[in-house]
């Protein structure tokens, strides 16, 4: 091996010839990346960047739009971030959003104070009936707004007029009466809010003047180009996990430079059912590519044992996971490069800059923590994207339905899935309950109508009677939800039927579980996965 740990990767995608670019400035918003995602729901690029970007830079730049994120942050409070005022006099259409609201009006003389009533949640919106603004083409008079603030716009200036309003926010939509500057105190980017889409595409098509032709193609073809013109003639590896994320990856980067590519997978011990055959299957017979199994499982179980902790799970079992990536490596001539599929959430719930406003929600072993003499630069052509641009990047490279419409599996596998100790039997139980999920969710034809579930294994026993005898036995939850982006989502409402089936043949079928329990909570407050 040869060069050094380098968390820099392959230019992120860049708009094509028609230059249609929209910036989001972020000021430290958990769904910053989801506003990106929403605009280019239109086929337009968005890329984000810092919220302390010179009119200058953005000037060179030349975006057809500025959107201003949400944040933490409080206007006045020490150290909050701040614009640069000379973006509203560049005559580009700006769009603030909640905190990215404030800091317009803010900016140009408003006055910001604490919400008299805080609004955390889903709130009826009306849009001013004296006001027509193509913001609002196609939307209905009311509509419900998802909000998540605790200050507020108090005083406008004369050259702002309010849009729209809730019972406790005057100013939940504002506009500049002459420059093309709204806000939005509410979220439009969460799926919460009721034509929340549309409202960014009247932004994006209407007030910008974007038409639309950044295509997932494009893309493709940008990025083989950049992987070959980075990689030369050395070799690259790529970590298999046995999910999209990965799967894209590898076959984006076969697709660039053929029989260069190494995969490693490693058997952490950690696995769903079946999944080591599964990938030996896929990347061996669909690939043909040079893979590499390691069955590692021992080390892991021996280096988890008696740990409880989520986020010392998680560091275990990363840098296990480098150990032996490294080991095996070492094997392979001439590797240079590591590529990962590290997704976009996954950086943006780590508070992947730690210069930025951003906080952190969970760590994820691949990424950051590289360790400098782990030798490889890293490569991650997938860090701009979201799942759903993934799996149609995957569909486009010609992948195997079965493999692009997988669910997702965390990096750290049934470790996070198996709360409290992780122990060989409590592993067979939680692979033998989720196994029985999946196919359930197969035989109704429920599996593409949910885009992940999972069972998870708690550290609660309960009572129960199975015959005549007493049990005391594990509590196992299911987990199912629908989303779009994965930043946000909604329990699956299951037909009680196949509700009751599921837990009826868990319960029948998996020797140390006595009740089955349905997990309701949507994401947020909670998170998909439960560590």
């Amino acid at each position: 091996m040869s060069g050094t740990a380098n968390s820099g990767h392959t230019n992120s995608a860049a708009p094509n010839a028609t230059n249609e670019l929209v910036l989001v400035m972020d000021f430290g918003s958990q769904t910053a990346q989801l506003i990106a995602r929403r605009v280019r729901d239109q086929n337009v690029f968005c890329q984000i960047v810092r919220h302390d970007l010179t009119a200058e830079r953005i000037r060179q730049l030349a975006p057809r739009g500025l959107i201003l994120s949400g944040g933490p942050a409080s206007v006045y409070g020490a150290g909050s971030p701040k614009v640069d005022p000379a973006i509203f006099q560049l005559g580009i259409p700006v769009l603030g959003i909640c905190y990215g609201m404030q800091i317009t009006c803010h900016t140009l003389g408003g006055r910001i104070l604490p919400a008299h009533s805080r609004e955390f949640g889903r709130a009826p919106c009306s849009r001013s009936e004296s006001t027509d603004s193509p913001l609002f083409d196609g939307l209905p008079t009311t509509f419900t707004a998802w909000m998540s603030h605790g200050d507020q716009v108090e005083t406008l200036t004369g050259d702002f007029t309010a849009i729209a309003s809730t019972a406790t926010c005057p100013n939940a939509a504002v506009r500049h009466r002459i420059l093309p500057i709204y806000g939005l105190q509410f979220h439009p980017e969460v799926t919460h809010t009721e034509f929340g889409g549309q409202l960014l595409a009247n932004f994006v098509r209407h007030i910008c003047g974007c038409r639309g032709t950044w295509q997932i193609s494009s893309l493709i073809e940008q990025q083989k180009q950049l992987i070959r013109e980075r990689v030369g003639t050395d070799r690259v590896i790529c970590g298999l996990s046995g999910g999209v994320d990965s799967a894209v990856t590898a076959a984006l980067i076969s697709a660039a430079i053929g029989d260069q590519l190494s995969c490693i997978f490693v058997d952490n011990g950690l696995l769903r059912k079946g999944e080591r055959q599964d990938v030996e299957e896929q990347f061996t017979q669909h690939f043909r590519t040079d893979l590499h199994v390691v069955d590692a499982s021992q080390r892991f179980l021996s280096e988890l044992a008696g740990v409880t902790d989520p986020q010392r799970k998680r560091k275990i079992i990363g840098k296990a996971f480098i150990d032996v990536f490294r080991d095996e490596a070492k094997s392979i001539p001439n590797a240079r490069f590591l590529a990962q599929g590290t997704l976009y959430p996954d950086v943006i719930e780590s508070g992947a800059n730690p210069d930025g406003p951003a906080a952190t929600i969970k760590s994820h072993h691949n990424v950051g923590g590289l360790p400098a003499e782990l030798g490889f630069e890293l490569i991650e052509p997938l860090r701009d994207l979201f799942k759903d641009e993934v799996r149609r990047m995957g569909a486009e490279l010609g992948l195997p339905e079965k493999m692009v419409w997988r669910h997702p599996f965390p990096g750290p596998g049934l470790a996070v899935r198996c709360l409290g100790a992780v122990e060989p039997d409590r592993l067979r139980i939680l692979r033998e309950a989720d196994a029985i999920l999946i196919e359930e969710l197969h035989a109704a034809g429920l599996y593409r109508q949910i885009q992940q579930a999972f069972v998870v294994l708690l550290p609660v026993q309960s009572v129960g009677v199975m015959g005549d005898d007493r049990t005391y036995e594990n509590t196992a939850a299911v987990r199912a939800v629908q989303t779009e982006d994965f930043m946000t989502a909604d329990w699956f409402h299951f037909p009680w039927d196949v509700l009751g089936r599921i837990s009826t043949r868990i319960i029948n079928s998996v020797r140390g579980i006595n009740r089955v329990v349905y997990d309701v909570s949507s994401k947020p407050p909670a998170t998909i996965e439960w560590e």
